[in-house]
């Protein structure tokens, strides 16, 4: 991997990092190429810089002169190819952004972008690089400091990047089914100065059984496809329905040491007859459970999603293939199908949260998603007998809705400014203790001072604290 390090400090010295790539192209080159347009990112790369040479090479894909970089070691690492003085990219080498969007996590070796309309068919074996879903995990994933990380189904070794650029001496386990993956995999963790890396080959957590993991993260083959037609391995496991995952999510809690972590993206089936939570809720056991459905699509929407993504719209067999899976889900009574996170840690006693979540929330969850977990728990426990003491989250704020003028508002709301910006209906007895509660006094006292404001029999105020408190402090508007 020696040429791999030598590329590395090239590629970081040439500015071909995201920030160096985010200035050079420009809202409307880069915006464009989101959409996997590239003909304006080709019009602001003309100038012959090493950054422009770069991203034309390895992001672009399009031939670039010898001359205009360090070409010798970039066929030497078996990145490019020399071909009449030009330089044709034989991977795919994108710089990753640190989750927190402050800097640069490294890169991840890929194999080339296929882009639809380029007459090219993804390989079953192919390794696709960094993406929506991948950046959505890493936003997840917790931020705590662990001592062993597990990369289930790493595929280019984006997550482990990751984890390894916020914990520099945790012993990074990456593993995928997929040899060709590890062989990339591997690249990505020299270009990005992760030393150590244990890599094996294998499915679900059957390469590291008996062993134990304070954080396992997973963006697993979790697309639920029919068993005719072409399967890629980078996101179909070959298992029926959502099998992948639940056995992922009902396997994990073994591997997890006390209080470890295991995060994952996932797809689930909405089945005619059963409801989605508890079809998924089914799934969790012996960990606290904080499971979010972020969207829902029909089944015809999802065949047209993954058709496109491997670039089978317009092909000879796509009519075939979509009437395909439409067979498929309509025969199992599928109706739609879920996509969303999943975050378990290893409990004695589990606390668990399945709820739909479509809004925006404030990035990266990783920040506060052990909070949230805490505040599950804290809500089961919770009673006004206890003498707890209870603080308003931050942020909060009040709205008082009804008629101009009227003189008691019809509907009070609490409302998160940040974290997962929820909305709760509240009472007078909530919206006081809001206003009151900074963490300085036992609730005891501030449920009396309630009750005699407002009139209020002292016992009924007490009940209605303990009817309420527990879902607001699981939904974190108190701690």
């Amino acid at each position: 991997m020696t040429d791999l390090f030598r590329v590395r400090e090239s590629l970081v010295g040439a500015g071909y990092t995201v920030g160096g790539v985010r200035e050079l192209l420009g809202p409307v080159a880069g915006g464009a190429l989101a959409r996997d347009e590239i003909v304006p990112a080709l019009r602001a790369t003309r100038g012959g810089s090493p950054v422009e040479a770069l991203t034309r090479l390895f992001w672009l894909q399009v031939p670039v002169p010898a001359a205009a970089i360090a070409a010798d070691d970039l066929v030497a690492a078996g990145l490019a190819e020399m071909s009449g003085g030009e330089l044709r990219a034989l991977l795919r080498v994108e710089p990753l952004e640190a989750v927190d969007g402050d800097g640069h996590a490294g890169y991840a070796v890929s194999d080339l972008k296929v882009r639809p309309g380029a007459g090219h068919v993804l390989a079953a074996d192919h390794v696709v690089g960094a993406g929506g879903a991948s950046g959505n995990l890493a936003r997840l994933v917790v931020h705590k400091p662990v001592d062993n990380v597990l990369d289930l189904g790493t595929g280019s070794g984006v997550q482990a990047v990751h984890l390894a650029g916020r914990n520099p001496a945790a012993g990074i386990t990456a593993t995928d089914v997929n040899p060709r993956a590890l062989e990339l995999a591997a690249m990505s963790f020299a270009l990005s100065g992760v030393a150590g890396a244990e890599l094996l080959e294998g499915s679900l957590l059957e390469p590291v059984r008996g062993r134990r993991f304070d954080l396992i993260v997973s963006n697993p083959p979790f697309v639920v496809a029919p068993s005719v037609g072409p399967r890629f391995t980078y996101r179909e496991s070959g298992m029926a329905g959502d099998e992948f995952c639940r056995r992922l999510v009902a396997e994990a809690p073994e591997h997890l040491a006390e209080g470890g972590y295991c995060q994952l993206l996932a797809n689930w089936l909405h089945v005619e007859g059963i409801p989605w939570e508890e079809r998924v809720g089914a799934w969790v056991d012996g960990c606290d459970a904080w499971i979010v459905q972020r969207d829902v699509q029909d089944p015809a929407e999802y065949a047209e999603l993954w058709l496109r993504d491997s670039c089978e719209a317009g092909t000879p067999e796509y009519r075939a293939r979509y009437e395909a899976w439409l067979d498929h889900f309509e025969r199992h009574g599928v109706t739609g199908i879920g996509f969303g996170w999943i975050t378990l840690r290893r409990s004695e006693r589990p606390a668990v949260r399945i709820e739909e979540l479509r809004h925006a929330v404030e990035q990266p969850v990783g920040r506060y998603a052990g909070e949230v977990l805490d505040g599950l728990r804290r809500g089961a426990e919770f009673s006004t007998t206890c003498g707890q003491v209870l603080a308003a989250a931050p942020g909060l704020v009040q709205e008082q809705l009804g008629p101009p003028g009227a003189e008691d508002p019809e509907r009070i709301v609490l409302r998160q400014t940040g974290r997962l910006r929820r909305a709760a209906g509240v009472g007078t007895v909530e919206a006081a203790l809001a206003g009151v509660c900074d963490g300085t006094l036992p609730l005891d006292p501030l449920l009396d001072a309630i009750a005699q404001l407002t009139g209020m029999d002292a016992g009924e105020v007490r009940a209605h604290a303990d009817a309420v408190l527990p879902e607001l402090i699981a939904d974190g508007f108190f701690t």
